[in-house]
């Protein structure tokens, strides 16, 4: 606390609540917890460095024994006792009446308890700012998972782990881009507002730009753009970034999160597949210590390499019948109806077969594997199988039952290109809200030449919730979409 503080022994905390207080514009800080712990975290029990720290956070802790006051002061780094006698620390009486939550800079000699623990004893302390609100102390947090996430600026104090997993995301995010660097890629932006909705099969949110009068798409991947770079004579490039998809909200969607996509020149899918291993199993190491991790309770080898096995292969296998695009139509329906998978008379051979694996086979894959050869009927940006008549050149990654990326050899014809386009043109004529549209631009760039290519996108998301061992979506994205909070007369005009 400034001196002129200091000397205002009729200071009360309860009072500048009510906005009767100057607040510091700034204060110095010399040291953070985790700072001060990795120093001094050897020091004998009743020990006295001779040296002054100053440092600044929330009071998540505070007791009172008679003449000897204790807190728990937490910043960015981790927390740290605070070291209260009453003989020495300022306005004594008046730091007892701190709340939990409130903000305060201490400054003082860092030493050790009796019992050993790390502490800065309170030669001076400021109150920062106060927190005019109730804060859930340390042990009880907040039990109702809503208000975590609508209150995250709360959650993250109060919640063990929660820090921790965005900080985890955050380094996870930075070790793929020098990943990707360290390759030869170089990074990008595309843009967010698109013409034509594109680049995968989803549902786009729509809106309207008012000085061109034109309906546009938040984008639902950044493809066709990066594609165009490709042709433009960037052989090696990447983007990370937010797109959005007006689709249903669960433990593994949000209608707007983070992909990573990356192409590169001269190389195919398996080159692909070869690299998404290595990118995941080495992030495993750099963040978890070891390419076998713990998910849901359950082990998770990520070491390389990794199974493949066709979609066709896996789906046989699951449901005890040989299965593939040229099994009979009806064949399939039928299986459909066995699996209760819905279908609808527009589905051709490749569709059926997708939604049979997608309900029966992707949940029951664990350990991470490649499911590969996928129909063309369902890809229609990606290159024809060199070998397999009806089927392209793609892979998801499936890991604990969830897909975590979608790869593959990139289509550069554009006269196949458009009839997919047109294909998809039909789709949507046959109430497909998923199917795409033709972007004509994009078929006028593969017209000057799109080299042999291949693509991968990774939902970062997804990629984090393995990583950090999180069950839902919403743990791992600061603000999660909700439902609008619906706010009382009190809330608006709190006096």
């Amino acid at each position: 606390m400034s001196d002129e503080l200091n000397d205002q022994t009729t200071f009360s905390p309860d009072s500048v609540r009510e906005g009767g207080f100057d607040q510091p514009y700034t204060y110095d800080v010399t040291h953070s917890a985790a700072e001060l712990a990795d120093r001094f975290g050897d020091l004998e029990p009743g020990s006295e460095t001779g040296e002054s720290a100053s440092i600044a956070g929330r009071l998540m802790l505070r007791r009172v024994q008679g003449k000897l006051a204790f807190g728990t002061i937490a910043d960015s780094s981790g927390r740290i006792q605070l070291f209260a006698p009453s003989k020495t620390t300022p306005a004594f009486d008046e730091f007892c009446e701190l709340n939990i939550g409130d903000w305060v800079g201490v400054s003082g000699e860092v030493m050790t308890t009796r019992r050993g623990e790390l502490s800065v004893r309170v030669d001076s302390w400021t109150l920062l700012v106060p927190s005019r609100r109730s804060f859930p102390d340390k042990w009880h947090g907040i039990s109702d998972t809503d208000t975590r996430y609508r209150q995250r600026y709360v959650d993250l104090w109060v919640t063990d782990g929660a820090r921790q997993a965005f900080q985890t995301r955050s380094r996870m995010i930075s070790l793929i881009r020098r990943f990707l660097e360290d390759r030869g890629y170089i990074e990008v932006e595309t843009p967010v507002f698109h013409p034509v909705a594109g680049g995968a099969l989803a549902r786009p949110f729509v809106t309207h730009h008012n000085a061109l009068d034109l309906e546009m798409f938040l984008r639902i991947a950044p493809e066709l753009y990066l594609k165009r770079l490709v042709i433009g004579g960037f052989e090696k490039v990447f983007e990370i970034g937010r797109v959005f998809r007006n689709e249903g909200i669960s433990t593994r969607h949000n209608p707007e999160f983070t992909m990573m996509e990356c192409y590169e020149a001269y190389a195919d899918y398996n080159d692909y597949m070869t690299m998404t291993e290595e990118l995941v199993s080495s992030l495993a190491v750099e963040l978890c210590g070891s390419t076998t991790i713990t998910y849901d309770g359950r082990e998770v080898d990520l070491s390389t390499p990794w199974r493949r096995a066709s979609v066709a292969e896996l789906t046989s296998a699951q449901i005890g019948q040989d299965i593939s695009i040229e099994t009979p139509i009806e064949d399939l329906r039928s299986i459909c109806d066995r699996f209760e998978v819905p279908w609808k008379d527009s589905y051709g051979p490749g569709k059926l077969l997708l939604e049979i694996y997608e309900k029966t086979t992707e949940t029951a894959i664990w350990d991470p594997c490649f499911v590969t050869d996928y129909p063309a009927e369902v890809s229609p940006l990606s290159r024809e199988h060199r070998d397999k008549p009806g089927l392209v050149e793609r892979f998801e990654a499936i890991i604990v039952g969830r897909e975590l990326c979608n790869g593959f050899t990139e289509l550069t014809d554009p006269d196949e290109q458009r009839r997919r386009f047109l294909s998809q043109v039909e789709q949507k004529a046959a109430g497909d809200d998923e199917a795409m549209d033709v972007d004509y631009d994009y078929l006028r760039a593969l017209e000057f030449g799109l080299p042999p290519t291949v693509g991968l996108g990774i939902g970062m998301d997804r990629l984090a919730m393995l990583l950090t061992d999180r069950s839902t979506i919403r743990d791992v994205v600061l603000f999660p979409t909700l439902r609008p909070e619906v706010f009382s007369a009190a809330d608006m005009y709190q006096d």
